[in-house]
């Protein structure tokens, strides 16, 4: 993400001078926002149901937008002014469509594009890895005889293969930053009774000058530091009580971000990113805000479907709700000039809505966390491609970096890759 320092109110989005302390327009305190990262002025949220978004609130977003490109066409830079003159066309464009809705008394718009849903077969194939329906006897995939899960009362007796995981990591300043305001972790973490959970973390900071590295940390050393403690007194039951545990980490990184950046003038307004992956057995559970991205990646599939990649994430950005309501297509949200747009972001807020979610692990699955700064020049497919090569985690970080840095590198870039192997 950025790292330029021109001051922004984040509360109404004026365009101050480099010395403001407060706004001139609303007497908020000024915090630092890079000129092609933005969020939503005033802590605009937006719920996301599992079928729909709000209009109303999807419309007060936009209308922020358009109210953040307008102090863009005041630039001395002719082509910032006319870049922000072509996403206020656009964005009008959608405000007139959702006007129009309104206007016809409709207060919901159905959600048309939406993450694939998550495995949810029971029985892995011990030759192949691909996951099969409860009562499959044969693999679907590679006609193995399954292990029989049943016992004769028709009750399921499946037990978690052991799993090991074994990851790597790699952060990138890029060829345009100068400073690389990611933080990345990979952490094997003992519980209580001696149960291992392998932690894998990917921050991306915002707020300017080196605030964004700031929040990274923080939050990251937050995140940390609250698994270890509370593992070291209890070790989660069940997929829900992971999920809860993992939230109250983000909310204490949350809490702790926003802390700090009320404390110190030159760092108000800073947030970061925040995509947690943590692995216990054969369980990923996961923890999730802003637009760094969680994946699984599985040849053999990872949906009922069988595609061979998952976003476990969902981005937490106004282009990803255009295009969940068919306004732009994932084609055009790549390189839409509002895909830095977020709605929700660590330590921006005094409170914050966490996303959560736990998914079945198999035998030749890969996970990957990473930053914008990969997804911005790396398809998914050409994602799952890379990352399914037999190539050592290490190899598969270096490759994708690599490859972000020959496309542009316009921005930091940071890999965790993980397979998952058999314990044998």
């Amino acid at each position: 993400m950025s790292s330029t320092t021109s001051p922004i109110c984040r509360h109404c989005g004026a365009s101050l001078p480099a010395s403001s302390r407060f706004c001139t327009r609303c007497g908020a305190p000024v915090g630092v926002l890079p000129r092609d990262e933005m969020l939503i002025p005033g802590g605009k949220r937006l719920r996301v149901t599992q079928e729909t978004l709000s209009l109303r609130e999807l419309q007060t977003m936009i209308e922020s937008g358009v109210h953040w490109w307008q102090q863009q066409l005041r630039s001395t830079d002719q082509v910032t002014r006319r870049h922000a003159a072509a996403a206020i066309k656009d964005l009008s464009r959608i405000l007139d469509s959702l006007s129009e809705q309104l206007a016809q008394g409709r207060e919901t718009v159905r959600i048309t594009t939406r993450l694939p849903v998550a495995r949810r077969y029971s029985v892995g194939c011990p030759i192949c890895g691909r996951g099969n329906r409860a009562g499959a006897r044969f693999c679907i995939a590679c006609g193995s005889l399954l292990p029989d899960t049943h016992d004769v009362q028709g009750a399921c007796t499946e037990q978690p293969e052991p799993l090991r995981l074994h990851a790597a990591v790699l952060s990138d300043v890029g060829r345009v930053r100068r400073n690389n305001e990611d933080t990345c972790a990979v952490e094997p973490i003992t519980s209580v009774g001696g149960a291992v959970a392998h932690m894998l973390l990917v921050a991306d900071g915002m707020g300017g000058a080196h605030a964004g590295e700031v929040a990274g940390r923080l939050a990251c050393e937050t995140v940390q530091q609250t698994l270890r403690t509370e593992l070291q007194a209890l070790l989660p039951a069940d997929d829900t009580a992971w999920q809860d545990l993992l939230r109250r980490a983000l909310l204490a990184a949350n809490r702790r971000v926003y802390g700090a950046a009320q404390a110190q003038v030159e760092q108000q307004g800073m947030g970061t990113t925040l995509t947690l992956i943590v692995v216990v057995g054969d369980r990923a559970h996961m923890a999730h805000v802003g637009d760094s991205r969680a994946y699984l990646f599985n040849a053999a599939g990872v949906t009922d479907e069988g595609e061979p990649l998952l976003q476990l994430s969902s981005d937490h950005t106004l282009v990803a709700r255009l295009v969940d309501i068919g306004q732009l297509t994932p084609e055009q949200s790549r390189t839409h000039p509002h895909r830095n747009v977020l709605y929700r972001a660590l330590g921006t807020e005094p409170t914050i809505d966490v996303d959560t979610g736990s998914h079945a692990l198999r035998v030749g699955d890969r996970l990957l966390l990473c930053s914008d700064g990969l997804t911005t020049y790396i398809e998914d497919t050409e994602l799952a491609q890379i990352v399914l090569e037999a190539a050592p985690p290490r190899d598969t970080c270096r490759r994708l970096v690599t490859l972000a840095n020959e496309r542009g590198g316009q921005d930091n870039i940071s890999v965790i890759v993980a397979t998952v192997e058999g314990a044998s």
